[in-house]
């Protein structure tokens, strides 16, 4: 890179991400801290609900402040009985799921509003009550992407981070896990108690979390400065000792030494009623409690534990790039079995993890990485932001070396923890860390819909004591430019010699010194590349 670029990167690096997704922003309106009141009973589906929503107004003159809040219909969402400041009223409105407030004067830069809202209701979804596994009543949150509204007061986007209290009270026979660390646990003499956690660090909205359960909970203990917490159904003590508590150790470890501090002030594994796979709240992660087994989840626990950085910590602003989630999990989770279990189980993750890819590009015709203006919330997730985002953060390694995609990450977290961030703000991150201009890795990998196709052979030329090679990218549209490596196995030599190129057409030859013909030429030995697939055969 030319001094004139790291200038130019110095000048740029950090400016403000900007707004992709559809949902609506509300210039001069930052969410600074929720306070949720919960009440919960095991004999009514509804919950009676206080929230106190504290907001910084960053400029002078707003009016009206939006919350989103399931309306009532059908007998589900949430009924508002009144909307106070201090002592006084606030006026407001509740329909299509939007609570508007009309502020009693217009806010000035710089000062706080704090509104309490008072209600109760039935939630379609978000908040769960229901039965567990062993048909006993329990209630767990499953608030992602955006069902945070359908019981809770908030500014439901990632891009609003603010630290949070969930004080839920709930009969005496179960226990409360949520963010944060526990305050209090009061008896209210009347059967019920009243459980009091506070989060001390901004997340977004859909991150809060709640779990009320007969629990077993087992305090294993510090890893890394980290207290470590399993949260299971009674029955499932042993089970979830060994399911969880052997991973989690691993990947706080592996996470804390590589990439920095873990950032919360616990991790809870909580097995939850109502959902499959994994949910990475804030400190307290969610797993399908019909999941739990005999042996240790590893993958899925190292898959979720790396959203506590990623995702969680370092949040995407917009849903567009929600890949700087999912992607990163997906690799970090294969980086973690590269530590833990060696080269070989990493390469056999990362073929299968670029097979999924591959067949997800052919099933979702003209799709990216990156969205364009998601609108539909329903589609935020697919397998590209997991298998094909990860597999970027691979090749980004592959094209930077590893030392300086490391010193990059470190960096990314350091320069974004507890902030959103965009993938132009990681790009140059990583070329500040490379000293490279990675604008077209970048543009090629998470905006284009296909990979790339290679077909091609070898031939050895003794006359000229040289390897010739002859390649073509034989997909659709433009070349792709990849470093593509050559491995080259002679006889007498120990190991393979490796010779790297730059292809930037869609058709190219190389020449490479040898004296002596190869036993074989392998193309892309070390696992580098994402393609559809690569015919490479000795040529006559």
């Amino acid at each position: 890179m030319t001094r004139a670029l790291i200038a130019a990167l110095a000048l740029t690096a950090w400016a403000a991400p900007a707004v992709a997704d559809t949902y609506p922003r509300q210039p001069g309106v930052d969410a600074w801290h929720y306070v949720f009141r919960v009440e919960l009973s095991d004999t009514s589906p509804d919950i009676i609900g206080e929230a106190t929503v504290d907001l910084l107004f960053t400029k002078d003159g707003v009016s009206r402040v939006a919350l989103d809040l399931a309306s009532a219909a059908n007998g589900k969402g949430m009924t508002v009985s009144a909307v106070t400041t201090g002592a006084a009223r606030v006026q407001y409105v509740h329909q299509n799921n939007v609570l508007t407030l009309t502020l009693p004067s217009p806010s000035t830069s710089g000062r706080h509003g704090i509104f309490t809202i008072a209600y109760r209701g039935a939630p379609a979804n978000g908040l769960r009550l229901l039965q567990n596994k062993y048909g006993e009543w329990c209630a767990f949150s499953e608030n992602w992407p955006n069902r945070a509204r359908e019981w809770l007061p908030t500014i439901d986007h990632p891009s609003d981070k603010a630290t949070s209290e969930l004080i839920v009270t709930a009969p005496s026979r179960y226990q409360v896990v949520a963010n944060g660390l526990l305050q209090e646990e009061t008896a209210l003499g009347d059967g019920r108690t009243r459980t009091h956690w506070k989060q001390s660090v901004p997340i977004a909205s859909w991150l809060n979390a709640i779990g009320v359960e007969q629990f077993d909970i087992h305090h294993a203990g510090q890893v890394s400065g980290v207290e470590l917490q399993t949260w299971v159904a009674h029955q499932d003590a042993d089970a979830g000792r060994v399911y969880f508590e052997g991973p989690a150790r691993q990947a706080i470890d592996f996470y804390s030494e590589h990439v920095g501090p873990y950032p919360y002030e616990k991790l809870a594994n909580v097995a939850a009623a109502g959902i499959t796979g994994g949910v990475e709240h804030a400190s307290a992660i969610f797993y399908g409690e019909r999941g739990l087994g005999a042996a240790p989840a590893t993958n899925l626990v190292a898959h979720e534990i790396a959203h506590q950085w990623f995702g969680d910590a370092v949040t995407e602003s917009d849903w567009d790039d929600v890949w700087l989630s999912e992607g990163f999990a997906t690799y970090f989770t294969l980086l973690f079995t590269e530590h833990y279990s060696g080269r070989d189980a990493f390469v056999t993750g990362l073929t299968a993890s670029r097979a999924r890819a591959i067949a997800t590009e052919k099933s979702l015709p003209g799709i990216s990485v990156i969205h364009d203006n998601l609108a539909d919330m329903t589609q935020v997730l697919n397998q590209l932001v997991y298998q094909k985002g990860g597999w970027v953060l691979h090749m980004l390694r592959g094209v930077v070396g590893t030392d300086a995609f490391w010193a990059g990450i470190r960096d990314y977290y350091r320069r974004y923890r507890d902030r959103n961030v965009s993938t132009d703000d990681f790009r140059r991150v990583m070329e500040a860390a490379s000293r490279q201009d990675l604008a077209w890795f970048f543009d090629q990998w998470l905006k284009r819909s296909t990979s790339p196709s290679f077909e091609g052979g070898w031939r050895y030329n003794p006359t000229a004591r040289r390897i010739e090679v002859e390649l073509n990218q034989t997909q659709a549209g433009e070349a792709y430019r990849v470093p593509v490596e050559f491995g080259i196995t002679s006889a007498g030599e120990p190991a393979m010699r490796i010779e790297r190129v730059v292809m930037t057409e869609k058709g190219s030859r190389y020449t490479i010194a040898a004296d002596t013909e190869p036993v074989a030429v392998a193309f892309d030995p070390n696992t580098w590349l994402l393609m559809t697939g690569a015919t490479f055969r000795k040529l006559p």
